[in-house]
């Protein structure tokens, strides 16, 4: 018997019958835009083969006003009709199935023709949007229409009328973007119209036996969204209008909660979707945070939903599904949620891939096949790096030998996971042991490697990583000066009053550490909705605490500063840093910018600012922690290029920035497929 029954289930959906209850959420990939079809198709027909029961497409724009921003991808012509009809054709040949997402972005258009119910600019975009007059309502029910049949010709098993996030219709539907006061604003009633004439009028287009998706937002998470009653009252009108199947999505783009990062702890949200059951009659999806099969299986069987929607979880592994049907759950690479590869690459104007699998999105081009000449490899640094680079080498063939000289495998992974709220971390170290072992990579740990020791190899990476930056600030050496490393690991104890000096993502993580002090809300879900303000929507309107965020005191006192003057946190990840900024600013952090360290002494970390070295200020401190930046690690690159054998430098010890682990494992993973 499955261990997982209810999540590998089928859903009879009358016509049609998904093969199983796991939804790959829509995601922006970027793919469409690149026009290369045969690439979009490998990225989506190698999830159809992984066992998926169905796919939505990145969103696609109905017309020009509608669409994400200039170039993004449309369904308005026949030449998009036949490019489609690729992705279509090769997804069905592989036994999947595949919906198109329908996007009008509305106010959140990134151009100057972006449209909206009231002409209220969007606080995430620089564009103000014109306000439709009835005319021009009716074009977007025509364009979103037209859409959907067009989706139908080329192929498409159905459609995903985007209806949440804070896009066009979301936006109908509140007093927060719709100021109208004609039938298509004003009461509830007004306000609902547009979503439910769209789904209406798709339904009109695409005939019964054609999957119709509404994605609705059933907690706005922002200032008058929708009440509870008019959520139900939506999904019902929805349902009589046409629907197959209603997809829960969580908090518009402008919200100020996190919904989907790391720190949001593990189907945060499946309780919202949970309140819904039993109010309609067609099948219900959830989201957000549902990453392992285990999850998954929890939210089916305890009647949160009738079905999962995996999105990133999907680029972590295509072969998700089928790997847990296999019994082989361990062997899932894991999504960690952490933004760095997908959403920031989405929102930076790249092509979207995963840190932890580099090969999602670049199917086509980063391809691992089996080697014809199987090599004598040394891998040097069991680190992301090294570990990317010796499982896609023992993958093709050859013969693999870690070396590293500390006590676990893992690298800078191993003190990231101590973070708050980076626990996801544990498991992305787990699955690096499974696929070690499953590979027979035989590991040498507590090894200090010279260069003689390798000279049986075929091939050497070096993946030694980074050593701490020396900041050289006078008085470092005394007994309350420690480095970031003493404190993640756990060698240290620091103060109730503590000096961080660097403010980058290590000095960020450090101060999560020190101010939760082992209390981690990621995995205490009351604490968390407590933490960022999120109510019951039964209670409280959009789900919005009255009180605001109620974070716990802090465990510590703590002050965070940087030589850079800029604003603290500007490298953080795009779609990630405000998260820990506001986190931080809760716990009252103090964060400064500009300064010169001047010294240390037994009153804390005196400081200056500007050139000039004016303002001198004494931040107290009873422990001050060095997370000044880090050097590659190529002392024994050094050695073996000085003595004339070749080596492969990757990661931290080709590039100190950070802990990259993002370029690092992709550095591996790309040098491996070439050996």
């Amino acid at each position: 018997m499955s261990s997982y029954p209810h999540m590998l289930a089928p859903l009879d959906l009358g016509f049609t019958t998904l093969k199983n209850r796991v939804l790959m959420g829509s995601m922006h990939t970027g793919l469409e835009e690149t026009k290369d079809w045969n690439r979009v198709a490998e990225f989506y027909a190698a999830r159809a083969r992984g066992g998926v029961g169905l796919m939505v497409t990145g969103g696609i724009g109905p017309n020009l006003e509608g669409s994400v921003l200039p170039g993004a991808a449309m369904m308005t012509t026949d030449a998009d009709v036949a490019n489609h009809r690729i992705v279509t054709d090769r997804v069905h040949d592989a036994g999947g199935k595949i919906a198109m997402q329908i996007l009008h972005a509305g106010r959140y258009a990134y151009g100057p023709k972006c449209v909206a119910p009231s002409a209220i600019k969007s606080p995430i975009s620089p564009f103000p949007p014109t306000e439709l007059d009835e005319d021009g309502i009716e074009k977007q029910i025509a364009d979103i229409a037209a859409t959907a049949g067009r989706a139908k010709e080329a192929g498409y098993d159905g459609v995903e009328v985007m209806g949440s996030e804070g896009y066009f219709l979301n936006q109908f539907l509140v007093t927060h973007t719709n100021k109208r006061t004609d039938r298509w604003g004003g009461s509830y009633e007004n306000r609902m119209r547009l979503p439910i004439e769209v789904v209406r009028r798709v339904r009109e287009t695409v005939g019964p036996d054609f999957i119709v998706i509404y994605r609705l937002s059933m907690i706005d998470l922002v200032p008058n969204g929708s009440t509870y009653d008019e959520v139900v009252q939506l999904a019902q009108a929805v349902e009589k209008a046409g629907a197959t199947i209603i997809n829960t999505g969580i908090g518009w783009h402008e919200a100020r909660i996190p919904t989907i990062s790391t720190s949001v702890p593990r189907a945060a949200f499946a309780w919202v979707t949970k309140k819904l059951m039993g109010k309609v009659g067609i099948p219900l999806i959830t989201s957000n945070r549902i990453n392992t099969p285990d999850v998954a299986e929890e939210v089916l069987s305890t009647g949160c939903a009738d079905m999962v929607s995996m999105a990133r979880p999907m680029l972590a592994d295509a072969d998700f599904v089928n790997k847990a049907a296999a019994g082989k759950s361990a062997h899932i690479a894991p999504c960690i949620a952490c933004n760095q590869a997908c959403l920031d690459h989405t929102f930076s104007g790249k092509i979207s891939s995963c840190l932890v699998n580099p090969r999602a999105c670049y199917e086509t081009e980063l391809v691992v096949e089996p080697t014809q000449t199987p090599r004598m490899i040394a891998v040097v640094g069991a680190g992301p790096a090294g570990l990317s680079a010796a499982i896609t080498a023992a993958e093709r063939g050859h013969t693999v030998t870690v070396f590293d000289r500390a006590s676990e495998i893992g690298g800078q992974l191993n003190l990231a996971k101590q973070v708050a709220g980076k626990e996801e971390f544990w498991g992305f170290v787990d699955w690096y042991r499974t696929m070690v072992d499953h590979h027979g990579i035989k590991v040498n740990l507590d090894t200090e490697v010279s260069a003689g020791d390798l000279g049986d190899f075929d091939d050497i990476i070096i993946a030694t990583g980074v050593i701490p930056r020396d900041p050289h600030i006078p008085g470092q050496d005394r007994d309350n000066v420690v480095s970031y490393v003493d404190v993640l690991n756990g060698t240290a104890t620091p103060g109730d009053r503590v000096a961080v000096i660097g403010a980058g993502g290590i000095g960020f993580d450090v101060s999560e550490h020190l101010v939760h002090d082992g209390n981690s809300t990621t995995l205490n879900l009351p604490e968390w909705m407590r933490e960022w303000g999120v109510a019951d929507i039964e209670e409280h309107r959009a789900g919005l605490a009255p009180e605001g965020p109620q974070p716990e005191k802090a465990a510590r006192e703590v002050t965070m500063m940087q030589r850079k003057p800029s604003k603290v946190g500007k490298g953080l990840g795009k779609t990630t840093g405000w998260i820990h900024r506001a986190s931080l600013t809760m716990k009252d952090v103090n964060m400064i910018a500009g300064v010169n360290y001047e010294r240390i002494d037994d009153d804390g970390v005196h400081i200056t600012f500007g050139a000039a070295r004016e303002n001198p200020q004494v931040i107290a401190a009873d422990t001050v922690v060095l997370c000044a930046g880090q050097l590659s690690d190529r002392s024994l690159a050094d050695t073996l290029e000085a003595a004339g054998k070749a080596c492969h430098v990757i990661g931290g010890a080709d590039v100190a920035a950070e802990l990259d682990a993002k370029r690092a494992i992709d550095q591996g993973t790309r040098l491996a497929a070439t050996l």
